[in-house]
């Protein structure tokens, strides 16, 4: 992969694409302190709202938990409608896919006995969850909500092409960001949208709600959803709240429910209220103490009986994780032609997998071109960029795959597309991701458009707001 960038704004230094044409002719009779003021003014009103991230592991003592305004940007990303349509395609496909897998691995795992995924990868995979074997859910949807990461880079033809990075299934985050994002633009810009045709994203909430009702236990007429939070400390408590705030349903704690003869209730002022839907912001180690961490006190004794014989539904499925662990994303295109007899719409980033000797090989010797991931690594850490490393860290990084090759794959340092971004210099291109979420119920369906995130610093590649990335509305236009 070349280290041409791919900028979605301009397609040569003089001359903007098409369909940044609008917004390019607006913002450059917009004077300079009238943006300045309205980037003021989002900023005051994210505080006040109280938008926020909370960062932990951080390297730094001063930051470590500290809450952290997500830094949020003017300038949007623009998708002009055929791009879309084409992403679009490839995620449905994706996230079938990946719900058919995940079925299987815990029923008849035809794709193991088919060879195309080694039976180690999944079984001794820390995700991989042995009480949900032969656990009939409903639809056989086991990721309600996805979360998928997609990077623009050049291909071999110079031309910038949508891959994926990677496939959060288990609890992803980020979409409250993306409907306050595209509150902000509307509050700061009202004009923009009259002259420009962006698709609406503002239903998300009532597609979740749909999405989640849709999954409750056959034995439930309306079914009643509820948010299971870990509680106000976790970093993405504000989306949290919001969500349920959103749907219009009741934000719960693990101390709030209570399992009895098998079916999961709640407490409230009016006497216990059964509950049939959990939309869950908890990792699986949490959810039940019975039969995880036997000291955790962020679940409900009980549920996970209460799961297994059909009386809740929790989204995210118990054992998702199987599916979106580093070591497995290889495997997601073979599995489209798998499960689906098609090809796959959507690339995914070449991948060089530590297990591999062949491969393993190749990693030590390409260290410094290379991003080393460890295979469960999240938020941007455990990982090596290898361009922007010194000596030192590269052979650390090196001694560490040596030690574990099975814990870690690499891929090259792709070249993400870059967007204009209002920095303290003024405007400055900055690398950028998206995370459109993908929600499977009865249907497969998702609001046009994502979390567009931006690393802030410059040069910088990651993204992610635990390491001081910020976001940007993602403007799909019809």
């Amino acid at each position: 992969m070349s280290r041409v960038m791919y900028d979605e704004m301009h397609a040569t230094p003089e001359q903007v694409r098409a369909h940044y044409q609008a917004y390019n002719d607006w913002l450059a009779q917009q004077p300079e302190a009238s943006m300045a003021a309205r980037r003021a003014e989002a900023e005051m009103i994210f505080r006040r709202v109280g938008i926020t991230f909370a960062v932990y592991g951080a390297k730094d003592e001063d930051n470590a938990g500290t809450e952290r305004l997500i830094p949020f940007d003017l300038i949007p990303r623009v998708i002009p409608s055929h791009e879309w349509k084409r992403m679009e395609q490839g995620l449905v496909q994706r996230v079938t896919a990946l719900n058919r897998f995940i079925h299987d691995v815990y029923h008849g795992q035809e794709i193991i006995k088919a060879g195309v995924v080694p039976a180690d990868q999944i079984f001794q995979n820390a995700q991989f969850r042995p009480e949900m074997m032969g656990v009939d859910v409903p639809n056989q949807i086991y990721s309600h909500i996805a979360g998928v990461d997609i990077v623009r880079a050049p291909n071999a033809q110079g031309e910038g092409e949508y891959f994926v990075l990677e496939d959060n299934l288990r609890v992803p985050s980020g979409v409250s960001y993306m409907l306050e994002d595209r509150k902000m633009m509307m509050r700061l810009f009202p004009e923009l949208f009259v002259q420009n045709r962006v698709a609406p994203v503002a239903h998300y909430p009532d597609l979740l709600l749909e999405t989640l009702r849709a999954v409750g236990p056959a034995n439930a007429s309306e079914a009643t959803v509820v948010v299971l939070t870990p509680g106000m400390y976790n970093s993405a408590y504000f989306e949290h709240a919001f969500l349920a705030q959103q749907m219009g349903v009741e934000l719960v704690e693990g101390q709030d429910l209570f399992v009895k003869d098998n079916f999961v209730y709640m407490r409230t002022t009016q006497g216990p209220k059964r509950v049939d839907v959990i939309y869950r912001r908890v990792d699986d180690d949490f959810l039940d103490p019975l039969v995880f961490r036997p000291t955790s006190t962020l679940g409900c004794a009980g549920l996970l009986g209460a799961y297994r014989s059909g009386n809740v539904t929790i989204c995210n499925a118990v054992g998702t994780g199987v599916a979106d662990d580093k070591s497995i994303y290889p495997y997601v295109p073979q599995m489209i032609e798998f499960y689906l007899g098609e090809k796959p719409i959507l690339s995914n980033v070449p991948t060089f997998m530590g297990r591999k000797p062949d491969d393993l090989k190749y990693i030590l010797a390409n260290l410094k071109d290379l991003v080393v991931k460890e295979v469960h690594g999240a938020g941007g850490y455990g990982m090596l960029v290898g361009p922007a490393s010194t000596t030192a860290e590269i052979e650390e990084f090196r001694q560490a795959v040596i030690a574990k090759p099975d814990g870690y794959i690499a891929q090259p340092t792709l070249s993400l597309s870059t967007c204009p971004t209002y920095v303290d210099k003024g405007i400055a291109p900055r690398h950028i991701d998206l995370r459109p979420f993908v929600l499977s119920g009865k249907t497969v369906q998702m609001v046009p458009g994502g979390l567009t995130r931006v690393a802030l610093k410059e040069g910088s590649l990651v993204v992610n707001s635990s390491q001081g990335g910020g976001t940007k509305d993602t403007w799909i236009l019809e």
